[in-house]
């Protein structure tokens, strides 16, 4: 079914916007690729970050747009098209969105999630959680977008605003009640969730992560503020009060404030009984419960979808139940034993050096007394430079040897991104480490170099299934290689 809606009832009260030409034209569509325009549809150009959006309004109107957003007027103006001028033009057009497909997230719970990691464990975990208790749920998440039983393929965390507005306004038509998404700080930054009404928002944690974007770690900060900032005060802000930053986030949120922590007092708290190979035992709310999940970053991300599903109304005995039986999202902590070999591999998108500690720490701690641990870690081109040389001393720190690899280098020569991640190591770290450029490579050597008893960790790409090398995707899956190697 084709959408018809009017351009002067799309437009927001409280936004400054200058209209030149007739504000009573018919909008058929909306985009922000120009090559994506057909007749009858409002471009959208604002400045990218790899482009300026203003270079295309000619050809958008030549491809039949007849209404252009705009924050710079173009030196030709035909009289044809009506034109929109505005200082902030990614937001105008979110909220436009948001209009044209009927705001149906002010009749959906929509959760948004945001940190540096846990994004897609708790919002993974949310989707099965409500699944199992009868609730149609749409996913919106790094390794997959899901309505219902659906898979639909995830290329971004948080898709451009958009396709996220057309992806939500279909989950609408299949009658979800319920989505959960991930909440990237570009996509905040980029106000791609602009026009979207929020129940609820969840921050994780935040550590060193999109510099090369952010510039500061303070800007990275702000972006995932920005979420918390503008949600109202029919929402609910759920944060962790273990982490530092957590306060800062809802500092000017208008919404209700709840706290989740393993340490702090606070609204919803957990007690680690044990952490072992075979899951997490907690107290939650006086209750003892055993997770299938391992390692204290899980509990935080358990209770954050814990409190997360009481804040919807759910009950909490239910939730406990049903939660304790989840194991979470593909390629995070993807546990696989070789029988013959007596080695155990465990898999993790771990990218980030807080992420990749509290994997390796949880390892530590659970390891027999003799076994050791081996970990095979990259970094990706064409992303952040600065953290390289800490991913390198945090793996070399908690490994018996480590082995440096390539993951994505993009661009990038995959020695160059070798040589920043070795300039973290001290000298005897180096003593224990290799560089092994073929990822393929350098699991079959972690493999080989194993003995009974010691734990590999793959880390870095968790769920994705390739390697980006010059600008193309070259097949290739962590977990898929570790069991041919291991003759599954």
């Amino acid at each position: 079914m084709i959408m018809v809606k009017m351009l002067v009832d799309l437009l927001p009260e409280n936004m400054p916007v200058e209209i030149i030409g007739d504000p009573k034209k018919q909008i058929s569509g909306v985009e922000i690729d120009s090559r994506k325009v057909v007749k009858g549809t409002l471009f959208s150009a604002f400045k990218g970050s790899l482009t300026d959006g203003h270079k295309y309004i000619g050809q958008a109107i030549a491809n039949g747009a007849t209404i252009v957003v705009c924050e710079t007027l173009p030196e030709e103006m035909p009289q044809e098209v009506t034109f929109i001028k505005t200082p902030d033009a990614r937001r105008l057009t979110g909220i436009m969105l948001g209009n044209f497909f009927g705001n149906v997230t002010r009749y959906i719970t929509l959760i948004g999630v945001t940190g540096t990691n846990g994004k897609t464990t708790i919002t993974t975990l949310l989707f099965q959680l409500f699944s199992q208790l009868g609730f149609k749920c749409g996913l919106v998440s790094t390794v997959e977008n899901r309505i219902g039983s659906e898979v639909l393929k995830a290329d971004y965390t948080t898709p451009d605003v958009v396709n996220l507005h057309r992806l939500i306004r279909k989950m609408a038509d299949e009658k979800c009640t319920h989505i959960f998404m991930e909440v990237s700080s570009h996509a905040a930054d980029q106000d791609r969730i602009a026009g979207l009404h929020f129940a609820g928002a969840v921050f994780s944690n935040i550590t060193h992560d999109h510099l090369d974007y952010h510039g500061t770690f303070l800007n990275y900060i702000q972006a995932k503020k920005k979420f918390f900032d503008r949600l109202d005060k029919s929402a609910f802000a759920l944060i962790n009060q273990d982490d530092k930053n957590g306060k800062v986030m809802v500092q000017n949120t208008t919404a209700r404030v709840r706290t989740y922590g393993l340490q702090s007092m606070c609204d919803y708290k957990a007690g680690i009984i044990e952490n072992s190979i075979a899951g997490l035992h907690l107290k939650i709310d006086g209750k003892e419960v055993h997770f299938r999940m391992i390692g204290a970053f899980n509990a935080y991300n358990l209770l954050a979808v814990y409190g997360t599903a009481v804040e919807c109304g759910l009950d909490r005995d239910q939730v406990l139940s049903v939660l304790s039986g989840l194991k979470g999202a593909e390629g995070r902590f993807d546990q696989i034993y070789d029988a013959e070999r007596g080695v155990y591999a465990v898999v993790d998108y771990a990218h980030t050096p807080d992420a990749l500690e509290n994997v390796l720490s949880t390892l530590a701690r659970i390891r027999k007394k003799n076994s050791g641990i081996i970990t095979v870690v990259g970094c990706g081109g064409d992303r952040d430079k600065t953290k390289r040389p800490l991913m390198a001393k945090v793996a070399a720190g908690w490994s018996d040897k480590l082995i440096m690899t390539s993951d994505n280098p993009r661009s990038e020569d995959p020695e160059a991104i070798l040589d920043d991640m070795e300039a973290g190591l001290e000298a005897d770290q180096k003593q224990k480490s290799i560089r092994i450029t073929d990822r393929y490579q350098a699991i079959k050597t972690a493999l080989m170099l194993a003995k009974k008893g010691d734990i590999i960790l793959v880390a870095g790409k968790g769920h994705e299934k390739y390697q980006e090398i010059k600008g193309e995707k070259f097949p290739f899956d962590d977990i898929a290689t570790l069991r041919s190697l291991m003759g599954e």
